[in-house]
């Protein structure tokens, strides 16, 4: 795609944007198709926004860490000997080889391809025969530093030194949240996963839950009453909506022993899309989420995770409650697959064109703001 032709999808997309939203229509097929979008995402969303990589209670002991690529820069994550989170290049200051893969425990960060290793602050401690150079000082090398943050259990990361704290970007869905008190949920399984389809059908297919009945009919969508669903403009840095139900699994709604929801609350979901690719589903009684990494236009790697509010794992049918809502998450992603895929191949299509936003589609208007507003200094 040329330039001029890039400049013409952002266009369409900016205008789609610009109608109100009880004319609003999806985002243009190109959007999710063209790689020279992919690559404008790259440089104003991924380079620059904070990013979820999970729980921060999975990175348990000092040694601990996890790896992930925030656009094309390898990072890890990992607790010091003092606890603390700290994130660093993911990349040897020798010849470049990753360092580190997939997540795990380790002593010193040890580079696979000559040896050299790093301390849990990124200043390295050794590195094999390199004394016979005069001009090399090893006191000269330390991995650079990487931005994280923790919010309400998570662990973010950013590239940008200027992006304002996550707290901060946030701090309106801490008050819209706080009584869930999700900073105690206790995840109980961590999987990762790659799909066939662009990051954002997934995401927007989080975002909306007009798709609950009739794509998830054998599983959720029985349960799910969309005349009750709410879905309030989104914010900057994210949107939601509510779902009150009486939930399918007894965990859905709040514990007996739970007392910090009340009325309504101990029955309402939270659909949290905190931008642009952390998606959490909040219970009163579980929460599970996805983190989302693109790999190219049609295919997104997934971080999904999930557990259970502290009653629920204080309860003597905890192990229960763990395999049910596991079991019932897998039917639920099944059907999603099977949809977003289809979403993706149907973007494809010569005839293929985008159509009228129902009311329960909200989110995925403000999800379209966003990307538009970030992509404006194109």
């Amino acid at each position: 795609m040329d330039n001029a032709a890039l400049n013409k999808l952002v266009d369409a997309l900016r205008d789609g944007c610009d109608r109100s939203f009880s004319d609003a229509r999806a985002m243009p097929p190109g959007v999710y198709t063209s790689a020279d979008f992919l690559a404008l995402e790259e440089q104003h969303i991924f380079a620059r926004e904070w990013q979820c990589l999970g729980r921060a209670s999975a990175l348990k002991a000092p040694g601990d860490y996890l790896t992930a690529r925030i656009g094309a820069q390898p990072v890890v994550v990992l607790r010091d000997e003092q606890m603390q989170l700290k994130a660093m290049s993911n990349v040897c200051l020798h010849r470049m080889s990753v360092l580190l893969e997939g997540r795990g425990n380790v002593r010193r960060v040890i580079c696979p391809y000559h040896g050299w290793n790093y301390a849990f602050d990124g200043a390295l401690k050794g590195a094999p025969m390199m004394d016979r150079q005069p001009g090399f000082c090893k006191e000269q090398y330390r991995l650079p530093a990487v931005r994280c943050e923790e919010w309400q259990g998570w662990i973010y990361v950013t590239l940008d030194p200027a992006a304002p704290p996550v707290q901060e970007q946030l701090a309106g869905l801490t008050t819209l949240i706080e009584a869930y008190g999700m900073s105690d949920y206790i995840e109980t399984f961590y999987e990762e996963h790659v799909w066939d389809t662009n990051w954002k059908i997934l995401a927007e297919n989080f975002m909306e839950s007009y798709h609950l009945p009739m794509l998830h009919r054998a599983t959720v969508g029985p349960h799910s009453k969309l005349e009750e669903m709410e879905c309030p403009p989104g914010h900057a840095a994210f949107n939601y909506h509510w779902i009150t139900k009486e939930a399918s699994l007894p965990i859905g709604n709040a514990h007996p022993d739970n007392t910090r929801l009340t009325g309504h609350w101990r029955k309402t979901t939270a659909l949290l899309a905190i931008y642009p690719t952390h998606l959490v589903t909040l219970t009163p009684g579980y929460f599970w989420y996805l983190a989302l990494q693109p790999q190219g236009v049609g295919q997104v790697q997934i971080r999904f995770g999930g557990g259970l509010a502290p009653e629920f794992i204080a309860d003597p049918e905890a192990n229960k409650h763990m395999v049910t809502l596991k079991k019932l998450l897998d039917e639920v992603n099944a059907e999603d697959r099977r949809g977003v895929e289809a979403v993706f191949r149907g973007v494809h299509a010569p005839l293929a064109k985008p159509g009228h936003l129902s009311h329960l589609e909200r989110p995925n208007y403000d999800f379209a703001r966003y990307l538009a507003g970030k992509l404006q200094s194109h």
